[in-house]
């Protein structure tokens, strides 16, 4: 499992799961909207957490800069 997650990917994917547990924690979220944006966020923070994302792998993306 190789490594195909840039840093600024990390850190928005990171931005936005907080954003939706701080939504969720407010109220301003509910229901089933809640479920799927909360379980998005679950899944941001694990691929922030190993730099990997499985999606990425067959649509051949990787936001690693390239070494210089």
């Amino acid at each position: 499992m190789k490594k195909n997650m840039g840093t600024i990917d990390r850190i928005i994917r990171t931005v936005l799961a907080i954003a939706v547990g701080v939504l969720y924690m407010t109220g301003n979220i509910t229901g089933f909207a809640a479920i799927i944006l909360g379980v998005l966020a679950i899944v941001f923070i694990i691929t922030s957490l190993i730099g990997f994302c499985p999606l990425y792998v067959p649509l051949k993306i990787s936001t690693i800069g390239k070494p210089k």
